[in-house]
């Protein structure tokens, strides 16, 4: 089997995206890549990538160099066997490396790293799981992914929503949260009277907002009534010693943190330097399957758990499903609840919520995902 070419597809939702006003859903984002690797035999694999998709494009598309360090993925993956996926992951790294190393330059050879394991899925008849050494269990319990609304009656009414539909977990995120302290708290009080005693809910209090760790301890003190599960990507991605001071402030709360880190290097610093609770890569992001069974590693030897971020389509659903399978414990699976149909049309066969709040790991071959490139070109951006 060889690659014969790589195509990223840029789509564009027909909505405009902001944070809520009151309890409807937020519409996820704007832009969404999508990258398609077609072989001599027929067969193609597919991933989604959390990053900017026109930037993105023009990774994979930029023509060859020469000099062996300026490379579009195309470029170096063309006439490669997808079942070499660890020679391909150091050779496009190696390829961008004077213009990558992290970034979408990590973010579409993780996609593509994700599209090769569906590739080899499908060419042996597989689910990824078995190849990335066999599932310890076939669901993982979901937790409903969405935006922090702007008054403790909206949060009500959006839980109470989530615990219709069978969630047994909520994690609020960004939207207004990190301009009141007082108002900050009380949304978090707000859920947690509307979800009762035992449903988990999570926080992630977005880090744009420029708080320092003093600011991050006295916040896990003030929600700590409130008994969330854990406070994600609080502070800069790379303060990790701002992470660590949180730690050893003794708060209770879990301290999460990772979608924006790569590789096994990067996770090795967050996690031994950061000291936090909850590595979180997210598939597309990290370096995919590859590194992402170096970071359980890294996880494994610190004893803190992995929870795969996975906010896109159902294609990094899948696949964090499939890694959340071979993890030795799993705590939960991001699912992405926004109200945009870019995300949801482009696949035919939707992973979906079972009545106990829980996902069910897909048996297909591959990612167990079928595109819908009717949909794909429908929603793509027009070179």
């Amino acid at each position: 089997m060889k690659i014969t070419d790589v195509e990223a597809f840029v789509l564009e939702s027909p909505h405009e995206i902001r944070s809520p006003d009151g309890r409807e859903e937020a519409r996820g984002v704007k832009h969404c890549l999508l990258l398609k690797v077609s072989t001599d035999t027929g067969l193609v694999g597919w991933s989604d990538v959390e990053t900017a998709p026109h930037i993105a494009a023009a990774a994979v598309n930029a023509p060859e160099s020469g000099l062996g360090v300026f490379e579009g993925l195309r470029a170096l993956v063309v006439g490669e066997d997808p079942f070499d996926v660890e020679r391909l992951w150091d050779k496009i790294y190696r390829g961008s490396i004077y213009y990558g190393r992290r970034g979408v330059a990590i973010q579409v050879l993780s996609g593509f790293d994700i599209a090769c394991h569906d590739l080899m899925g499908k060419a042996t008849g597989r689910p990824v799981h078995k190849l990335l050494g066999g599932g310890r269990r076939d669901r993982v319990r979901a937790y409903a992914s969405t935006l922090f609304r702007p008054t403790p009656d909206a949060m009500r009414h959006a839980c109470e929503f989530y615990l219709s539909r069978g969630f047994t977990a909520v994690k609020f995120g960004w939207g207004v949260f990190g301009r009141d302290r007082k108002l900050d708290v009380a949304l978090v009080a707000a859920a947690r009277q509307a979800l009762g005693p035992d449903v988990a809910l999570l926080v992630d209090p977005g880090w744009m907002v420029n708080r320092s760790a003093q600011d991050a301890i006295e916040l896990c003190r003030a929600l700590e009534p409130y008994d969330i599960f854990w406070l994600e990507d609080f502070l800069h991605p790379e303060c990790y010693e701002g992470y660590a001071a949180v730690k050893a402030a003794g708060v209770r709360t879990r301290l999460a943190a990772g979608e924006q880190e790569a590789t096994g290097w990067g996770f090795h610093d967050l996690i031994q330097r950061g000291r936090i609770d909850v590595a979180q890569p997210d598939l597309s992001r990290c370096g995919g399957f590859t590194q992402a069974r170096r970071i359980a590693w890294e996880a494994e030897r610190a004893g803190i758990d992995v929870c795969p971020h996975a906010w896109l389509t159902d294609l990094l659903t899948a696949a964090s499903l499939h890694f959340n399978a071979v993890l030795p414990r799993a705590l939960f699976l991001e699912y992405n609840v926004c109200e945009n149909p870019m995300l949801r049309d482009v696949i035919r066969n939707p992973v979906t919520l079972q009545p106990d709040g829980y996902l069910a790991v897909p048996q297909g071959p591959g990612l167990g995902i079928e595109v819908n490139e009717e949909a794909v070109r429908r929603y793509q951006v027009k070179p």
